[in-house]
């Protein structure tokens, strides 16, 4: 503007410049910074978008440790047991569980407690295969879990972990998700079970009220029960529970328990708990040391035993 103006103002100068042109350079200057600087931002952000599409690419293209042999058994159904067979396992060198025999009944609750660290999440981690046995096997109904296709055994199971895994979309979709062709009759059964039906309803848009990334938009309590009701509409003849209850409040505490309780029915469960309010009924409580069962029996059988699993009772209690 400085060079302009003096353009302007000199006189007897082949350079001089007109006022009306000068203005039509200003008009023309600022309408390109908007555009330039546009650009030169889009530039960054390809850059950005190119490097973490590289990094997607590198976890889609990666290959699962868990595979298949050449020709897996499938599986449709639960129908007698689940038993650990002098399982160990360690994710490098030390082992996080040591010679593991565990066996579930069709239809029983087995709960797991033990301070963190003692190896329960590794234990129900390795049914579903999400990881492999080290040493020993894992058999459902006799046949070696690893000789199953993985699909049809994770088929069996319904998972609700400590962290509920929730999506962008609607609780409708939420609730269904992993289950083809779900009629919404049945969406709605499974979350008045679950004691979701109620607080779903009272939203702007009902079932179909977006819940935000990861259910940012609901309560701790209120995610808890929808992962419930999805596992309630998958209707698994196996049901792991990995610390369901442990990050609520009292009152949302008891509304999932109930939640809970009812979807064990008729069920064959693994529940993880450190409140042991929640696992007191259990046909069998184990508990863990260091990667090995130290203590089995029922609830009250264990406090007569005066050993790891009354020192976790009198700890809750007193607090």
């Amino acid at each position: 503007m400085w060079y302009g103006g003096y353009l302007i103002l000199r006189t007897n100068n082949e350079l001089g410049l007109d006022p009306e042109e000068f203005l039509v350079y200003l008009v023309v200057f600022y309408n390109i910074i908007n555009p330039s600087k546009a650009l030169s931002t889009a530039f960054y952000n390809v850059q950005k978008g190119l490097a973490a599409v590289t990094r997607i690419d590198k976890i889609l293209d990666s290959k699962s440790n868990i595979t298949e042999i050449r020709n897996p058994v499938s599986v449709k159904k639960f129908a007698e047991q689940i038993e650990y067979k002098d399982v160990s396992f360690k994710y490098k060198r030390e082992y996080v569980l040591n010679n593991i025999n565990l066996t579930i009944k069709k239809g029983k609750t087995i709960a797991l407690v033990g301070q963190s660290g003692a190896g329960k999440s590794t234990l129900v981690d390795l049914l579903p295969r999400f990881y492999d046995t080290t040493d020993g096997e894992i058999l459902l109904d006799g046949i070696n879990i690893r000789n199953l296709k993985i699909n049809d055994l994770r088929e069996l199971m319904g998972i609700v972990t400590q962290d509920p895994i929730l999506f962008n979309d609607s609780f409708i979709n939420n609730i269904a998700f992993g289950v083809e062709r779900a009629d919404e009759g049945k969406i709605m059964e499974a979350s008045r079970i679950a004691n979701a039906h109620e607080f779903i309803i009272n939203t702007k848009e009902g079932y179909n009220t977006n819940i935000g990334d990861r259910g940012t938009k609901l309560s701790g309590g209120q995610r808890q029960r929808i992962s419930i009701a999805r596992a309630i509409l998958k209707n698994p003849p196996i049901l792991i529970l990995d610390e369901a209850t442990s990050a609520l409040d009292s009152e949302s505490e008891k509304l999932v328990q109930d939640a809970i309780i009812k979807l064990m029915e008729n069920r064959t469960s693994i529940v993880i708990a450190h409140r042991l309010s929640t696992i007191m009924h259990a046909d069998e409580i184990c508990v863990l040391k260091d990667g090995a069962i130290v203590e089995r029996g029922k609830h009250k059988d264990l406090l007569l035993s005066d050993g790891e699993y009354k020192k976790f009772y009198e700890l809750q209690s007193f607090s």
